[in-house]
């Protein structure tokens, strides 16, 4: 299994960003999906999440800027970003609980994709 993040890059303050990740490989099905980032010196957190049933999660600091949504027939969720703030700048890493045709549920991790957002 692999999870391909695209999307990032350098804006500016204001301005919007949509980040997509792919979830590719044996899966059976999914749990949640979505994302996570870690800004300099400060620990991952999670940024929006989405569940098997639609049901979408957001950390209080991106509630009304950030929308995740999800394509079930490509195993794809975007993060569109909206109203990007200098504290936005991290790695933003796609994240999936999902099940493969040989095992359980399991988290798989992207390889992160750079958000800089500048004055």
């Amino acid at each position: 299994v692999q999870l391909q993040a695209t999307g990032g890059g350098l804006v500016q303050a204001g301005g919007s960003l949509r980040l997509s990740c792919v979830a590719s490989g044996s899966i059976f099905s999914i749990n949640f999906m979505g994302w996570y980032r870690r800004a300099p010196g400060k620990q991952r957190e999670l940024v929006a999440v989405i569940s098997s049933n639609g049901n979408i999660n957001y950390a209080d600091s991106v509630k009304g800027r950030f929308t995740l949504s999800r394509d079930n027939a490509k195993n794809t969720v975007y993060l569109q970003m909206n109203s990007l703030k200098l504290e936005d700048t991290a790695v933003y890493y796609c994240n999936s609980n999902l099940r493969t045709g040989t095992s359980g549920f399991r988290n798989y991790w992207g390889q992160g994709t750079q958000v800089t957002v500048s004055s």
